[in-house]
């Protein structure tokens, strides 16, 4: 598993992970009403290319599968933080939050913080 900056070339499967992964992992924690209120269609490829002009985004790389992403906003919250259902229990969102303390200790921050779901506190 690759941890690395994500590229534009990730975008379609970023979006799609984030959706995907909402409307399967999330389930478990909220209604079909509040997943779907939540993340009603995958998101506009251009509109997440845009949020991301301000943002340090990883991306979990696994042979040109993006197993993860994770964002970084300039003072230290992390933003969405996604593992693909069939990748969650492997590591692979350990990875990516330890690649966002590195570049959090380089951009001398000195705390990153979250408001994570039901379904991602355990993890944080």
């Amino acid at each position: 598993m690759l941890i690395r900056y994500y590229s534009a070339a990730d975008i379609e499967q970023i979006v799609n992970l984030f959706y995907n992964t909402v409307h399967t992992v999330n389930l478990a924690d909220y209604t079909p009403e509040q997943v779907n209120a939540w993340v009603p269609i995958v998101p506009n490829e251009v509109t997440w290319l845009a949020r991301y002009s301000d943002r340090i985004v990883f991306v979990a790389d696994d042979n040109g599968v993006v197993a993860g992403f994770a964002e970084l906003e300039p003072k230290g919250r992390i933003d969405c933080f996604y593992c693909h259902h069939l990748y969650q229990g492997q590591g692979v969102g350990r990875q990516l939050y330890q690649r966002l303390e590195q570049e959090a200790k380089s951009l001398e921050l000195a705390q990153l913080w979250v408001q994570a779901s039901i379904t991602a506190r355990p993890f944080f």
